[in-house]
């Protein structure tokens, strides 16, 4: 249930059903189609996306299939029983192309593709929509934490905050994004995070004395023990008496392992508490801090020099503040062997049709220049122009570039290799240091070049332009 590797089709919009059925009745359900999934607008203020979630959704797709249970409430709906019981056989079989999870991306580029059956590649959009938008949202969270907090070690604390079992995913999310251990026990069983944490202010208050409540949990994990000292005075009790069970343990074998504040003025604080430990001879023991953490105020803690060693990140990473979602959209570019696109007054809901990639284009020192979006069978395009603005282009002569787009899924099975979080962390810290440095500043970051080819741009204007006469 928790892992998400099964999951019933239900866990979708009611109109996808529908117009599921429409497909069928009409004998349209076996059109192929493909839709892109991408992106308008940047969270955060940012300039750049971590692209996180798809491992999950890909093993929840080579499982999706419709139970008895189901079938039988989509029946009570007044669903036609033909219709379900083609349902009872459905499995995708669909293909997925894109972009590799952990990748940076930016807005109005696709990132997948799928293509399959039009019924099967329209059942999948919530699904994927749910999936990709908020591990990537919080995975991108996580990655502005990181950036502010440098070398420090970064724990999830905000399962307490989190959108009920988004929770896991969100924990999930976080290790991409450059965190390096959770406080979610069941996300660190399911995915083999690290799992860590401290103890809360009424262990300590249900005893009568502070130094005994310290004592008492030192000697149940003398090897691991984390102080909170924050609970009466931080300076005047919390600190002397976490010295005096440090140097008990000492004694016996063991180090004391950190302590952790929790609220007051966090940068005056560490500096004292450090002072105050080295000075009796603690300089091992590492300091903790947490409350109402987020990347500005881990960089002024840095800007300060407070010598805090591990950050305790809940509510603001957990639940994505101050933004909540990402925009993602999954729209028709492809359906009966003709592509299709969506025209809007507004230019920029005007989709791109057809079957795209995204080539990038590196700099003389291999750092990201700019993204074209192409058509699928396009090698080296001249140039791009801006997707909105005709009058903006940018020349290519001869500069390296990657295709981004690979086969993640063919004919229902994955074809993507299944990494461990470390590894897509690793993976997405590396991709993430090949983007220039004025593209990840927290205020007003450079805007990343997007563009489209000239092929493309003419295919739209094309679409556009008949359909207009047409209407």
């Amino acid at each position: 249930m928790f892992e998400n590797k099964e999951i019933s089709p239900l866990y979708t919009d009611y109109y996808q059903l529908t117009m599921g059925q429409a497909y069928f009745k009409n004998g349209r359900h076996h059109t192929h189609a493909s839709f892109d999934y991408f992106f308008r607008k940047v969270p955060f203020k940012g300039s750049y996306v971590i692209m996180a979630g798809l491992s999950e959704l890909l093993d929840m797709l080579e499982n999706l299939r419709f139970s008895a249970t189901d079938i039988d409430y989509l029946k009570k709906l007044g669903f036609a029983d033909d219709y379900l019981d083609y349902l009872k056989e459905f499995r995708f079989r669909g293909s997925i192309f894109g972009m590799n999870e952990g990748e940076v991306v930016f807005p109005t580029e696709p990132i997948l593709r799928a293509e399959g059956s039009i019924l099967e590649v329209q059942l999948i959009e919530t699904l994927l929509l749910n999936t990709l938008n908020f591990q990537s949202l919080i995975a991108t969270k996580a990655s502005r934490i990181r950036k502010s907090a440098g070398k420090g070690v970064l724990s999830d604390f905000g399962l307490r905050r989190s959108q009920s079992f988004g929770g896991l995913q969100a924990s999930r999310a976080s290790i991409i994004g450059g965190f390096d251990n959770t406080s979610n026990v069941l996300a660190a069983q399911i995915y083999n995070i690290p799992a860590s944490g401290t103890m809360a202010h009424s262990f300590i208050e249900s005893f009568d004395e502070e130094l005994e409540a310290f004592r008492k949990y030192a000697w149940t994990f003398p090897d691991k023990c984390v102080l909170l000292v924050d609970t009466y005075n931080t300076l005047k009790s919390g600190i002397p008496n976490a010295i005096q069970v440090a140097k008990e343990l000492e004694k016996k074998g063991y180090r004391l392992a950190g302590i952790r504040l929790d609220s007051g003025d966090l940068a005056y604080l560490s500096k004292k508490a450090r002072k105050i430990l080295d000075d009796e001879g603690l300089d091992y023991v590492k300091i903790v801090a947490s409350n109402q953490l987020d990347e500005h105020v881990i960089k002024s803690l840095k800007d300060q020099e407070a010598p805090i060693d591990i950050f305790g990140v809940g509510t603001s990473m957990i639940i994505g503040r101050p933004d909540g979602a990402i925009d993602g959209v999954y729209k028709l570019c492809y359906a009966g062997e003709k592509v299709r696109l969506k025209i809007s007054e507004n230019l920029q809901k005007t989709t791109l049709p057809g079957k795209k990639k995204v080539l990038r284009y590196l700099d003389s020192e291999g750092m990201f220049y700019a993204d074209c979006i192409c058509l699928e069978e396009e090698e080296n395009p001249a140039k791009m122009i801006h997707p909105f603005e005709k009058e903006k282009s940018l020349e290519f002569s001869g500069q390296k570039k990657e295709n981004l787009f690979y086969c993640q899924m063919k004919e229902g099975k994955k074809t993507a290799v299944t990494l461990h979080l470390s590894e897509l962390r690793d993976m997405a810290a590396g991709r993430l240091e090949k983007l220039p440095p004025e593209h990840k500043r927290f205020d007003f970051p450079h805007i990343y070049k997007v563009g489209v080819s000239e092929k493309l741009l003419e295919l739209r204007q094309k679409i556009v332009k008949r359909l207009q006469d047409y209407f």
